[in-house]
């Protein structure tokens, strides 16, 4: 019978407390700078973009606040009147959703023409 080899157990070695303190150091400022870096310096990729409104439908700015405030009732009131009819079409629970899209509508309409009369007291 064989004896079986068994290796020497490895030789302890203690290191030297104060540099494994100082390289620990080392990689928790490193560890929080990319943390704060991350966070409180965030990559161009991510930071905001100015907004650039398109112009493609733009109001004309010499408008008065009555004559916007009458188009955005009327657009309101063809909105309204669009989503009663089609709300005829449906039933159950579709129904009841576009029904109370029409009335945020009808909602919205009453408030713009309160605006009107405030504007423009008859």
């Amino acid at each position: 019978m064989s004896k079986k080899i068994v290796p020497d157990p490895p030789i302890p070695t203690t290191p030297d407390p104060e540099t494994s303190r100082d390289e620990d150091l080392l990689r928790d400022r490193d560890a929080i700078k990319r943390a704060l870096d991350y966070y409180l310096d965030p990559p161009t990729q991510y930071t905001e973009k100015p907004r650039h409104p398109s112009t493609m439908f733009m109001i004309a700015p010499n408008n008065d606040t009555e004559s916007l405030l009458v188009n955005a009732c009327e657009s309101l009131a063809s909105a309204s009147v669009l989503t009663s009819d089609f709300a005829a079409e449906l039933i159950g629970p579709q129904r009841h959703k576009v029904m109370a899209i029409q009335q945020i509508i009808m909602l919205a309409e009453l408030a713009v023409n309160r605006a009107v009369d405030n504007v423009v007291p008859t």
